[in-house]
């Protein structure tokens, strides 16, 4: 087994220290010569998932797919909510590009949910949202989700008091 460093994400999600992602060929992650060290290649079955970053609520999970949403350049992430998980209103630095795998991610727009609706987005749905749109989601049945944006990448809820890491 061959363990990949990927940086602190302290400025991006709350991590503190290194962080090391468990690598196994070929079923997490296969490196293949004559294509570079950027090549990543992972089958369902060979994800691996952690908690996710301080800045969701406890619940979630996260595997960071590629790069580092704390350094400049792009990254994939995948999220696992629960069954009922709530993400509050909140904004991002970067765009959000989001497609949804499998469950319900209902979305909304804005940063009153009381106020607003939500787009209930089933597997196969895409959403790609603006630096700075406020918006907050619901899972329904277990979620997954994968989300591509471009570093670096922060959330910021809008009212401090939703944010997990201050608590």
């Amino acid at each position: 087994m061959r363990r990949i460093p990927i940086l602190a994400l302290a400025a991006t999600f709350g991590w503190f220290g290194p962080v090391a992602v468990e690598a196994q060929t070929p079923a997490n992650t296969a490196v293949h010569s004559g294509h570079g060290a950027d090549h990543r290649l992972f089958t369902p079955d060979g994800i691996r998932w952690t908690a996710a970053p301080p800045s969701f609520r406890r619940g979630a999970e996260a595997s960071l797919l590629y790069g580092d949403p704390a350094r400049e350049g792009p990254f994939v992430l995948r999220l696992r909510f629960p069954d009922g998980y709530v993400i509050a209103p909140h904004r991002h630095t970067g765009a959000e590009i989001l497609t949804v795998l499998s469950g319900t991610f209902a979305l909304g727009v804005g940063e009153d949910p009381a106020r607003g609706e939500v787009t209930r987005m089933t597997a196969g749905s895409f959403t790609a949202m603006p630096a700075g749109m406020a918006h907050y989601a619901r899972a329904e049945g277990e979620t997954v989700v994968q989300l591509n944006s471009v570093g670096p990448w922060q959330i910021t809820y809008i009212n401090p008091g939703d944010d997990p890491r201050r608590q």
